[in-house]
């Protein structure tokens, strides 16, 4: 296993922040409209978003450990849980400060998220290693997020607020996927049974571009609707085939977590834009 997988900036995982920007965003800009809409209030929530993404990426490898024996890795990996932990207290420092303006209510949501944020890689609840990351984030980085933003800002939620968090917490689900299909044969040596490990390369190919040709059949869907006002987010579509050859090749594989991040802001923003 190559150690340099441990290192500060390979365990952020840069390239994964549009998650927590662009989820955000969407339930940002669906309260944008109202005269309760708060721009102070809006960028705190998008500051908690990116140092809770940050915390979760930091703890991701914290599975890792028990299997590592090189002393450098085994350090590497509990700096990083470290550095996790101090991104979660961040996150809920700035999470307290938001419930004085949504309520009590918000604690639940906080708590989902801490919980669900936490035991990624934990034990005991691990669901990295009981293969469930790749739909635990669809609902804690892409629903609850989006959802959470919204009601922080406006006090309430609807039914249309959910439809518009699911294309982005589709691509939430393939960033995820797109980690997991590169590092399957590392997982697969450290015992570290995700959801690609578990039905195999192929099966996993197969399960990636089905969620982008997802994210195409429900954005349209939304639209049709109107629940989705614009198509700007078709701009982004020619991505989705270089996504697909991409992801055919071994050193494609390589490099398909970050041009999986790039979809998703080119994807992300055109979407908010369509909103």
């Amino acid at each position: 296993m190559k150690h340099d997988k441990y290192s500060l900036r390979r365990a952020l995982r840069p390239f994964s922040f549009s998650v927590a920007l662009i989820t955000c965003l969407v339930g940002i800009i669906s309260a944008a409209g109202l005269p309760i809409f708060n721009y102070t209030v809006a960028l705190l929530i998008l500051l908690g978003a990116l140092v809770l993404q940050a915390g979760v990426n930091l703890i991701n490898d914290y599975a890792d450990l028990k299997q590592l024996r090189n002393q450098n890795a085994r350090e590497q990996v509990t700096r990083n849980f470290r550095l996790g932990l101090v991104c979660f207290l961040l996150a809920a420092a700035i999470g307290i400060s938001l419930i004085s303006v949504a309520g009590l209510e918000l604690l639940v949501l906080l708590l989902i998220g801490l919980v669900g944020g936490l035991g990624y890689t934990v034990e005991p609840i691990n669901f990295k290693r009981r293969g469930l990351a790749v739909v635990l984030v669809f609902w804690l980085m892409g629903v609850l997020m989006v959802c959470g933003s919204y009601f922080i800002l406006v006090g309430d939620l609807s039914w249309s607020i959910f439809y518009r968090s699911i294309p982005v917490s589709l691509v939430s689900s393939i960033l995820l996927l797109a980690n997991e299909i590169r590092d399957v044969e590392s997982d697969a040596d450290a015992g570290i049974r995700t959801l690609t490990v578990r039905i195999g390369l192929r099966a996993a190919k197969r399960l990636y571009i089905t969620l982008l040709l997802l994210v195409i059949g429900v954005s349209l869907l939304l639209w049709a609707t109107g629940i989705l006002p614009g198509l700007w987010w078709l701009i982004s579509l020619p991505l989705i085939y270089l996504l697909y050859k991409q992801q055919l090749s071994e050193a494609g594989r390589a490099s398909l977590p970050p041009a999986s991040g790039r979809f998703f802001m080119l994807f992300g923003l055109l979407y908010c834009l369509s909103l």
